[in-house]
């Protein structure tokens, strides 16, 4: 390992430099996959008192888990488990107008690819157990933690996870959340429109059917009847807002001089939990696919689950009574993932998801601090 960190500032910056870009899409640069950053995670565990193991995923993207000791319950009996769990990859640097890896602390922030999504939440935490190492023994809960590969795409480092490692009490997502519970958020339905058509030569159009202008109709109908149909579906959700869709990608013909036989739409479904108990999405988008055109079909590329967390869980209150109000978010995570295995989850950190993806990311060092004496703050409650 690197010299050990001197405090929170110092272990950001140094999760910062370690590229670890989701290799999904474009990364903008060949600093892909998680095992670099996993590591140094798993030596800063063990330096903490923590087991620390990398279970691989994919091939060169582990997950590394740290289990903290813990001494017998006064009573002889089981103690809960509570899992700390942010993710270790980012998102693509491509764009970006800082160094993305430079870790720069300038203006009282920490600048750089994933100071927000999520290496700055993931330090307080981090930082926070390592503070608390001597204590943790002793609460009355088993704390664990795992850096989950692959949230930034596919979600594969927490499904692995929760079918691999049966269920915790509460799992805490790390997401810059503004020290906010989200323990409401979205799902999200990508699903392909697919229209086809027939093929022939450019020069007598007539001759053919253009698989793009039966798509042109039915994104317009998509933007405007379908919409409100999402809308009024299950109506308004007091935390999350109505369903919404976004038409995110359209790709259509082979060559200008040739009738395009297919076209194919992308779309980006954020549901609400109410969506699932009138059919849920899917459902609602095939059937009114087919209603305006026959021919068409839809497919699935990807499908993340929302969240909705009874926040009557006496862990979720600890939350709410160390400050961290309630809130819900348009957005999904891991958080997800684990709640359909059993796990009850929410999502909180420092920092702000305004600042996540974007072309000159940072995290605040002020935000850092208190992500630190925030869960300070809840374990020393758990006692």
């Amino acid at each position: 390992m690197a010299p050990f960190p001197a405090n929170v500032v110092d272990f950001t910056q140094a999760l910062v430099r370690i590229p670890s870009v989701n290799p999904d899409g474009d990364p903008g640069t060949d600093g892909i996959g998680e095992e670099q950053c996993a590591r140094y995670i798993a030596s800063f565990l063990q330096a903490s008192g923590a087991e620390a193991i990398l279970e691989e995923v994919e091939p060169g993207r582990p997950n590394v888990i740290g289990r903290f000791p813990t001494h017998p319950s006064a009573n002889g009996g089981k103690k809960p488990r509570i899992l700390f769990a942010p993710h270790t990859d980012t998102v693509s640097v491509g764009g970006m107008t800082i160094p993305p890896f430079g870790g720069e602390l300038r203006d009282g922030k920490i600048w750089g690819r994933g100071a927000s999504d999520t290496k700055g939440p993931m330090a307080s935490m981090l930082w926070a157990l390592y503070e608390m190492r001597d204590e943790i023994p002793s609460l009355p809960v088993e704390v664990h933690f795992v850096g989950f590969m692959s949230e930034e795409s596919a979600q594969l480092g927490s499904q692995h996870f929760a079918k691999h490692h049966g269920r915790y009490d509460l799992a805490i997502i790390g997401e810059p959340t503004s020290l906010k519970t989200v323990f409401r958020h979205k799902g999200c339905l990508w699903a392909d429109i697919h229209t086809t058509g027939v093929a022939v030569h450019g020069a007598t159009p007539e001759l053919g059917v253009n698989a793009i202008v039966k798509m042109a109709a039915l994104v317009t109908a998509l933007d405007t009847e379908f919409r409100e149909i999402l809308s009024e579906a299950a109506g308004e959700d007091e935390w999350l807002g109505a369903s919404t869709i976004n038409l995110g990608m359209i790709q259509g013909g082979t060559r200008s001089n040739i009738v395009a036989d297919s076209c194919k739409l992308r779309v980006d479904i954020r549901t609400t939990p109410g969506l699932q108990h009138v059919g849920g999405a899917l459902l609602l988008l095939t059937e009114f696919v087919q209603r305006m055109d026959a021919t068409a079909h839809v497919t699935v590329a990807s499908e993340a689950f929302h969240l909705d967390t009874d926040p009557s869980n006496p862990f979720v209150q600890k939350l709410i009574a160390a400050g961290a109000g309630l809130t819900g978010a348009p957005w999904f995570c891991d958080a997800a993932f684990l709640a359909a295995a059993g796990t009850p989850a929410i999502a909180i950190g420092p920092g702000s998801i305004a600042q996540a993806h974007t072309k000159d990311e940072f995290i605040a060092v002020k935000d850092l601090e208190d992500g630190v004496a925030f869960f300070r703050q809840f374990l020393a409650s758990l006692g």
